[in-house]
């Protein structure tokens, strides 16, 4: 096999049907999408992936650990962005005005990437396979909201009401990524920010006043 390391412009030989091999990430994780977008995601195999993009099993596992983990994409990393959005929050605005600035700008979005983050959003949520590994990661997501509710509130991560906090937030996360999910035409900042507005106000009328 040629070295993964030839080209500058990080592809190297060609693929099935004349395809450039994906020697990336993001490339890799593109070219998943695409097949699982066509197969269906429980009939793609990592050796479909692996022989679409022109590369062996073995260099496949080199970026991702399994298949569900290309579908995560950087996970860890965007819950490091979200940690630190979470530490820069104004000390002066209530925790879940807090929460809410920092969530909705977590899932804000350059246009150019909407399209794929539906795609990924959609088979996280709607792929029976891949809830248990969802709900993994998901108690990763939902540990740092509790923590920070539990440090602005003087409690511990294991006091009620930050746990609850925790849950909630999560719950009308999952709730506005569905509403997306089902409306094209919908704004996931605008239903993002609506529903954890809802929350602060006891999911009474969504107030437009807080911060």
């Amino acid at each position: 096999m040629e070295s993964l390391r030839g080209r500058a412009d990080g592809t190297v030989g060609q693929g099935r049907a004349g395809r450039p091999r994906a020697t990336s990430r993001d490339a890799l994780e593109r070219l998943g999408f695409e097949l699982f977008a066509r197969e269906g995601f429980d009939r793609t195999t990592v050796d479909d992936i692996a022989a679409a993009a022109g590369i062996g099993r073995r260099t496949f596992f080199r970026y991702f650990a399994s298949k569900n983990d290309l579908v995560w994409g950087d996970f860890e990393v965007q819950l490091v962005r979200l940690e630190a959005l979470l530490d820069a929050a104004d000390p002066a605005i209530s925790t879940m005005d807090a929460l809410r600035c920092a969530v909705v700008e977590f899932n804000r979005f350059d246009p150019s990437v909407v399209t794929w983050h539906r795609q990924r959003m959609s088979l996280i949520l709607r792929v029976p396979t891949l809830q248990a590994d969802s709900a993994l990661r998901y108690t990763s997501w939902r540990g740092l909201v509790t923590a920070f509710a539990a440090r602005r509130m003087e409690q511990t991560p294991a006091d009620p009401v930050p746990r609850l906090i925790g849950h909630a937030v999560l719950a009308a996360c999952i709730a506005s990524y569905e509403h997306w999910l089902d409306d094209d035409a919908s704004s996931l900042e605008d239903l993002l920010d609506t529903s954890l507005r809802h929350l602060t106000t006891g999911l009474g009328p969504a107030s437009a006043s807080s911060a």
